[in-house]
């Protein structure tokens, strides 16, 4: 496998004489060794298997603590860790956000009911590395315009695998996914987005979900992060539950979606490490 270290000095230097900042170059950790590339892999594999036992079962009927539940479990007998268990004292395994709630929604005895929509958003930790997924899932049937934002929020992110290419700039990746759901009538959440992940749960850089194309990071090949973006039906803006300090919900009580990847940039672009 390349060591795309060995080429980080070279790219650094090619791009100081184009002009561009030592802000806008990735720091040397940012760029994974081969070995953590590996790990992070298997990290991924596993944190999608975890996500295929949630699609195998997620139905009406059950409540978000059973999806924490298959998740835990899961997890453990794939040989991982649950990383949001603990993690700066979130309660559970697995993130589980319903209609109007964006991210960071806590399992408990909510019942599914038809018609809703659900992000599951799992991180899992393998041998000391991370993957980093979430999938929307719709729950018997729903309207056309819940569909639609499903449906949009996940082509944003996949329509990135093919225009984010190696030496891209890290601001394109909003720039694209937030043109593209306006075109379709939803807003992107402005204050949440993604991060480098891999050897830690949240890592450098922060990953916008909006921008202005030709700014922000140069993205060297070595790079590991997430595109998480989170669609919202109505209005952008969001709050954040005071009763729990974590969930964060559309302030117009709008329904949300989020698709999210954990992403490898190669010499040939983007390789899904987990979805």
């Amino acid at each position: 496998m390349i060591n795309y270290r060995d080429k980080y000095e070279e790219m650094c230097e090619h791009y100081r004489k184009l002009g561009v900042s030592k802000n806008d170059l990735p720091k040397l950790e940012m760029i994974k060794t081969p070995e953590q590339i590996e790990g992070i892999r298997e990290a991924g594999r596993i944190n999608a298997l975890v996500l295929d036992e949630v699609a195998k079962n997620i139905k009406a009927g059950m409540t978000t603590d059973d999806i924490n539940t298959i998740v835990d479990k899961k997890t453990r007998e794939l040989g991982g860790i649950p990383a949001p268990l603990n993690y700066e004292g979130f309660p559970k395994s697995v993130c589980t956000s319903i209609n109007d709630a964006v991210c960071h929604g806590i399992p408990d005895n909510t019942v599914l009911k038809d018609g809703d929509i659900i992000n599951v958003d799992c991180t899992t930790i393998v041998n000391g590395y991370y993957g980093d997924a979430s999938r929307m899932f719709i729950i018997g049937k729903t309207d056309e315009t819940a569909e639609k934002l499903v449906k949009v929020t996940k082509e944003s992110v996949d329509m990135c695998l093919e225009l984010i290419k190696p030496y891209s700039r890290l601001r394109d990746i909003g720039f694209y996914i937030e043109k593209y759901c306006k075109q379709n009538g939803f807003t992107v959440v402005h204050e949440v987005g993604g991060h480098g992940v891999g050897v830690d749960f949240h890592e450098d850089p922060f990953v916008y979900h909006y921008g202005k194309r030709g700014t922000g990071m140069v993205l060297f090949p070595g790079m590991v992060f997430t595109i998480e973006p989170m669609v919202n039906e109505g209005s952008r803006y969001i709050f954040l539950d005071a009763s729990n300090n974590w969930t964060i919900y559309t302030d117009d009580a709008g329904r949300s979606a989020q698709w999210e990847y954990t992403l490898l940039m190669t010499e040939e672009g983007l390789e899904i490490l987990s979805y």
